[in-house]
């Protein structure tokens, strides 16, 4: 049988490993698309919305930047906030467990 010592550094490498596949998930980008293409959402595979395309025959043109930057942001913003949240609520289920310094969950 493995010692703590053993299991802490296991779980250690298996953290580390873990925020490493998570940063690589930022450079990955995919696509969603509505309306037949008329709108367009360009993401990290983590999550972070790159930019917003909108077709010019859905919104005024002389506005058109400004409302999808506008719309980035805020795609943005309700992510943050929802990372926030889900922290908050991991942290709550996780108070009071024995882990090792350090050691984050969800992976």
């Amino acid at each position: 049988m493995k010692n703590i010592d053993e299991i802490l550094a296991m779980a250690q490498n298996v953290q580390a490993e873990l925020e490493k596949a998570q940063a690589n998930l930022d450079q990955i980008e995919v696509e969603g698309v509505a309306g037949g293409g008329l709108v367009k959402i360009r993401a990290s595979a983590k999550g972070r919305v790159i930019a917003i395309a909108i077709d010019d025959s859905l919104v005024q043109v002389s506005e058109k930047q400004m409302l999808e930057d506008l719309l980035a942001a805020a795609f943005n913003d309700a992510r943050a906030k929802a990372d926030a949240a889900s922290g908050e609520e991991m942290g709550k289920m996780t108070n009071g467990l024995p882990l090792p310094p350090g050691f984050k969950l969800p992976f």
